[in-house]
């Protein structure tokens, strides 16, 4: 056996590195591309606020007050208040907003109808932009009548 041809022969070497970096390059580059085509980072900044609300809940009128006590100002397009007898309600009809703006902060409130209380459970629910995601802010609970 020849000892110096073994410390000098590195033809083996070269192609095994060089296969490597090719797979790793590949791998990454697949990784990258997905994530564009997928949009798997468009909800990300996606995230709920953190928002307080008080309930006032008027049986005698049959209506439901409720105030931004505290936290995140939010969008009101991104506000619905759910449970009540008319359904699902977005806060942005001007006419149940206190101040008429698009934006919900603390001390604003809005005023919803109800017609049947029992007990039902009132939230107040943020939805993202996209529609992808939600979360109950708040919720209460009306008195049994």
């Amino acid at each position: 056996m020849r000892l110096t041809e073994f410390f000098t022969d590195d033809d083996a070497v070269s192609p095994v590195i060089g296969v490597i970096l090719m797979v790793a390059i590949t791998v990454i580059l697949a990784a990258v591309i997905g994530t564009f085509v997928l949009n798997l980072g468009q909800g990300i900044n996606q995230s709920a606020p953190q928002a307080s609300f008080g309930f006032d809940h008027d049986t005698d009128n049959d209506n439901i007050t409720i105030t931004h006590e505290s936290g995140d100002s939010v969008e009101a397009a991104q506000l619905n208040t759910t449970g009540h007898s008319n359904g699902p309600e977005v806060w942005t009809n001007t006419s149940e907003i206190d101040d008429n703006g698009e934006t919900v902060s603390a001390g604003t409130s809005a005023t919803f109808d109800n017609t049947d209380w029992n007990g039902q459970t009132i939230r107040v629910v943020w939805t993202s932009q996209n529609g992808e995601s939600s979360a109950t802010l708040s919720q209460s609970t009306a008195p049994n009548e």
